[in-house]
Formats: C-alpha cells, sequence, structure tokens
C-alpha cells in the first residue's frame, strides 16, 4: 500500500481499530495504513482481517465478539505485545436495527444496544486508564447523525448513539486539561453494510443521489487525528450535501 508523503503528525503512530472488516472501519484501517501509521485491525470475520493483514505491513489482527466482557483488555495486551505502545483508538464496530413496534424483534434490540453501547464503554474504559497512565492519546468514538436527531422506528438505534455522545462529552470534560482527546465523527448517510437489512435504504428513502463513502469518513477522521496536540476537536458532523435532517 503506498504511502503518503508530506507532513503528518501520524506517520510510526500505533493504532487500533474496531469493526475494522468493512464500511468505515476498513476504510480508516487503509487510510492510516497510507500514514505510515501501525496498525492493530479487530473484528469478528477472520478471512477479511486476514486479507487486511496481508494489505498492510505494519499490522496484527484480533479477532473477536466486540460485545466479549474481556476482549478489550485482550486488544490492549495483544496491542503492547507487539508494538509497544497503543497511540490511537477508532471505535468503528456497530450495527443497526430498525422497525415498527409490531415488527422489531426485542432480542435484537437489545443486542444492539450492546453492540453499539456497552462494547463503546467497555472499550473507552480499558483504553483511557492505559492512556492516563501513558498521559496522551486519542480515542475516536463512531456516532451517527442519529445520535442528534430521531426517526421513527430509530429509536433504539438512536438511542444507543445518544449514549455515546454522553458518554464522550463526559469523558472529555474529564480529561480537559491533559493530552487525552476524545472525538466522535456524527456521519450522515454512508454507503456501508449497515443498511443491507433495511427494506427501504435511506438514499431513497431521503432522495440521496450522492451519500457518502466510507473514505470520506475516513479522511475526516484522519483529519481530526492529524490535528496539533493543543487543539481538540469533541464532535465532528458529516453530511452528504443533500441531507436535510
Amino acid at each position: 500500500m503506498e504511502n503518503i508523503q508530506g507532513e503528518s503528525r501520524l506517520a510510526g503512530k500505533v493504532a487500533i481499530v474496531t469493526g475494522a472488516s468493512s464500511g468505515i472501519g476498513k476504510a480508516v484501517v487503509q487510510q492510516l495504513a497510507r500514514y505510515s501509521v501501525k496498525l492493530v485491525v479487530v473484528a469478528r470475520r477472520k478471512n477479511i482481517l486476514e486479507c487486511l493483514q496481508k494489505e498492510i505491513k505494519d499490522s496484527i489482527v484480533v479477532q473477536g465478539d466486540i460485545t466479549e466482557p474481556g476482549l478489550p483488555q485482550k486488544i490492549l495486551d495483544e496491542t503492547l505485545k507487539k508494538f509497544g505502545r497503543c497511540d490511537i483508538v477508532v471505535h468503528a464496530a456497530g450495527i443497526l436495527h430498525s422497525g415498527k413496534i409490531e415488527e422489531v424483534d426485542v432480542d435484537e434490540m437489545c443486542s444492539m444496544a450492546r453492540i453499539n453501547f456497552e462494547a463503546a464503554v467497555r472499550m473507552s474504559y480499558v483504553m483511557l486508564k492505559y492512556f492516563k497512565q501513558t498521559g496522551s492519546g486519542h480515542f475516536v468514538h463512531l456516532s451517527s447523525i442519529l445520535g442528534t436527531k430521531v426517526r421513527p422506528g430509530n429509536g433504539v438505534y438512536a438511542g444507543s448513539k445518544y449514549a455515546i455522545e454522553a458518554l464522550a462529552e463526559a469523558l472529555r470534560m474529564e480529561l480537559a486539561g491533559t493530552k487525552i482527546r476524545i472525538s466522535v465523527i456524527e456521519p450522515g448517510v454512508t454507503i456501508t453494510e449497515l443498511h443491507d437489512n433495511i427494506p427501504v435504504h435511506p438514499i431513497q428513502a431521503l432522495g440521496i443521489t450522492t451519500p457518502l463513502q466510507p473514505e470520506d469518513i475516513a479522511n475526516c477522521i484522519t483529519f481530526v487525528l492529524n490535528q496539533p496536540d493543543h487543539i481538540r476537536i469533541p464532535v465532528l458532523m458529516v453530511l452528504p450535501g443533500e441531507q436535510c435532517i
């Protein structure tokens, strides 16, 4: 993979990326690799992880279900074993279930809440305890435009993203004055696997002809990560030009 030349504060840093087997997570992995970032790639699908590892020179893979209570510590341990440190976490793991009251599977909704929020809580506290020990680090949460607004049928998904917004803001306030940064990215309609099981895709429901691509969000995350140490970007909302929500 060709590296990006020129000024970058990211070269040589070590980043953990969860949800890395597809969509925004995979795009972030590929983008950071171009900036000579050493990568720890986390997802459930072993075959895709192995392909990414072959594609990216300085990387290791950690396979596992993000809801496993012990997985965040395992990820950190494997990272320190291989690279000796960790500088960045991009937590992109998440799923989407939606539907009307009479249609939804409550167990699926509760499982989504665990994946989207409980896993974010576990990753946050494991990694931030480590960052506090080392004195620096940057944790990026992937939220959504639905972390700020709701639509009928999307209450549980939106609720999980609202929860991430609250968690990240409280952590940012707690860590103010330190060298540890917390950022939340709020994408609008983006073409990923997230919407594969939805009967009417948001691009149709909202009349969007040019949605965002995972690479667009990865570029924005790289921008946030590449800022000087004194700059904080707590929240970055990224929307396609046609999205009016």
